[in-house]
């Protein structure tokens, strides 16, 4: 499984929706459910996943798939 298709299931997941509702282009503004306290929950769940630590500061920056997907790839090389 790519890292895009696991951000993809652990953001599903997340926010309680089937995982063909979200793709690449999904951010915190056009899903449905992605608020504040889902964006926590959503950081913790993808630290949790990939065996990362996320920043305060990266929090905001991570409001999208695209993003979030970018950003983990990059920590992962």
């Amino acid at each position: 499984m790519s890292v895009s298709e696991q951000v993809i299931h652990v953001v599903a997941e997340t926010l309680n929706v089937s995982s063909s509702t979200i793709t690449k282009e999904s951010t915190a503004e056009n899903t449905n459910g992605w608020d504040s306290l889902a964006h926590v929950n959503l950081m913790i769940a993808l630290e949790q996943t990939f065996d990362i630590t996320l920043d305060v500061e990266d929090f905001a920056k991570l409001n999208s798939i695209q993003a979030i997907t970018e950003f983990i790839e990059k920590m992962k090389n």
